[in-house]
């Protein structure tokens, strides 16, 4: 079977067990048991996470950051400035290239908040998460990587399906991600028919977010 390799901040941790579970006896699923955070910290362990992978053969490569990197705190600026954000996610592409020489990557974009129920100590914004969407896709695709558009789905979703502000750790919510993605990724494995949605909720508590 194939390997897919899913890299990502809690968003990713809300979703990577649901995506392991669907594609049971399909393909193998890995990801890092660490949120991935912000840009700076996916371009330090890019190439460690292939590793996760036996043998480092990584067959589809599904990654996104960019939620940590416009948070605000304390009504300061975002915590990566959005020219430094497109410095690293350059960079992280070209490390991508390197490493993963014959893999098919696939760039989530961030998704939706609910900026009205944030404390303005811990602050995202809409606007602000689309600019930095905007930005990553412009240079992802440029480096020939496809693009799976995680903020218009969460912006699609009901109020309900959000467990927190941030967050979509909700049934609803949570097959939502999961059937987008397994879509998304089906055709580099060779997967041509519908696959079942096979729940695994996350249980715990979001952190670092």
């Amino acid at each position: 079977m194939k390997n897919v390799l899913l890299i990502g901040d809690s968003i990713r941790i809300g979703y990577d067990k649901a995506i392991k579970r669907t594609l049971e006896g399909k393909a193998n699923v890995y990801f890092p048991e660490d949120n991935c955070r912000f840009a700076s910290y996916v371009l330090r362990y890019i190439e460690e996470y292939k590793w996760i992978v036996p043998e480092g053969k990584v067959d589809v490569l599904h990654w996104n950051t960019g939620l940590w990197d416009c948070l605000r705190l304390y009504e300061e600026d975002p915590h990566t400035p959005l020219d430094i954000y497109a410095y690293y996610i350059e960079r992280i592409c070209k490390r991508i290239k390197n490493h993963y020489p014959d893999t098919t990557v696939i760039f989530a974009t961030s998704t939706s908040v609910q900026s009205e129920r944030m404390s303005k100590d811990f602050k995202r914004y809409n606007e602000e998460i689309e600019a930095y969407n905007d930005v990553a896709v412009s240079i992802v695709k440029k480096y020939g990587f496809a693009v799976n558009d995680l903020y218009a789905l969460s912006a699609s979703l009901p109020d309900e399906a959000h467990s927190d502000p941030v967050h979509y750790n909700t049934p609803a919510a949570t097959r939502a991600f999961t059937d987008q993605i397994v879509a998304c990724i089906a055709p580099a494995l060779g997967i041509t028919e519908a696959v079942p949605y096979k729940e695994a909720l996350f249980v715990g508590k979001p952190s670092g977010i």
